[in-house]
C-alpha cells in the first residue's frame, strides 16, 4: 500500500494573516499537522508527506521539523480562486514522478483544521479501504442547522422559504433527515479520483466519517483565541495528541 499525505499551506490569506504559521498555544499551527501526518505515517509502510506551499516562511518551519520539501506551489495554484483539487492535484503529480511511483490513496490534511487524532485517521481510512466503490471519504461534524427544519433561503417570489421541503408529519428538528458541516479536517482519496477531473470533493460515490468529538476550522482571529484557551486550559474533549 502506498499512500501520499498532502499539507496544503499557501502564504497568503484574506481572514487571517498568516493563518498557516501563526502562533498557536506555544507552536505554529503548521506543527500540529505535521505531528499527526508523521504519526499516521508511521502506523503505515510507504507512506510520504508532502508540503504544497509558495510560502518560504511556511516552507522554512517545515524544514526545521525535519521535512523535505521539493515541491514548489506555481503560482497558478496558489490564489484566491485557485481550486484545492486542483492543487493536490499537482503536489501528487509531482511526487509520483519524482518517486516514480503512483500512489494508492492520498490523504489531505487541511492545516486550519487540527482537532483530530491518530484513531480518527485509521478509522476512517478503513472505512475507504473496506468499500471498494467509494472514490473518496471526508470528515464532518453534527450540524447545528438543518436545511430541512431552520434554514431558509430567498425565493424567487423575494420572500424566504426552507432550502429543502420536509415532510408534514416531521415537526420537530430532531426528527429531520439528519445533515453534517465538513469540518475540513482531512480528506482521503483514491487514486482514481483524480482521472476523473472531479473539482470538488463532494462525488456521487463519497463517503464520511463523523468525527465524534471538536472539529472546527479556523476562519477568524477569534478562533484561534477560543483554541487556544482550550488547549492551554486542557479542555480539548478527546485526546488529540
Amino acid at each position: 500500500m502506498s499512500i501520499l499525505i498532502t499539507i496544503c499551506a499557501r502564504g497568503g490569506s484574506k481572514g487571517i494573516a498568516g493563518k498557516n504559521i501563526k502562533i498557536l498555544a506555544g507552536k505554529p499551527l503548521i506543527e500540529y499537522t505535521l505531528e499527526i501526518a508523521t504519526q499516521f505515517s508511521h502506523r503505515y509502510t510507504n507512506v510520504v508527506i508532502a508540503l504544497s506551499t509558495d510560502s518560504i516562511e511556511i516552507k522554512n518551519v517545515a524544514l526545521s521539523s525535519g521535512l523535505e520539501v521539493p515541491y514548489q506551489r506555481p503560482e497558478v495554484f496558489a490564489t484566491d480562486n485557485a481550486g484545492k483539487i486542483d492543487a493536490i492535484k499537482d503536489v501528487l503529480f509531482f511526487y509520483e514522478n519524482l518517486n516514480r511511483t503512483e500512489y494508492e490513496y492520498i490523504l489531505d490534511l487541511d492545516v486550519t483544521s487540527p482537532l483530530r487524532n491518530l484513531e480518527d485517521l485509521s478509522k476512517a481510512f478503513q472505512l475507504l479501504i473496506d468499500d471498494k466503490v467509494a472514490y473518496n471519504l471526508f470528515s464532518v461534524s453534527p450540524a447545528n442547522r438543518n436545511p430541512y427544519f431552520n434554514m431558509v433561503e430567498k425565493g424567487t417570489d423575494g420572500y424566504f422559504h426552507l432550502i429543502n421541503k420536509i415532510p408534514d408529519n416531521i415537526l420537530r428538528r430532531q426528527s429531520a433527515p439528519k445533515v453534517y458541516d465538513l469540518n475540513a479536517s482531512f480528506y482521503f482519496y483514491r487514486r482514481i479520483f483524480f482521472n476523473l477531473d472531479f473539482k470538488s470533493a463532494i462525488t456521487e460515490k463519497s463517503l464520511v466519517y463523523e468525527v465524534p468529538h471538536s472539529c472546527f476550522d479556523l476562519d477568524h482571529p477569534i478562533d484561534f483565541e477560543f483554541l487556544s484557551y482550550l488547549i492551554e486550559n486542557n479542555k480539548i474533549d478527546f485526546d488529540w495528541l
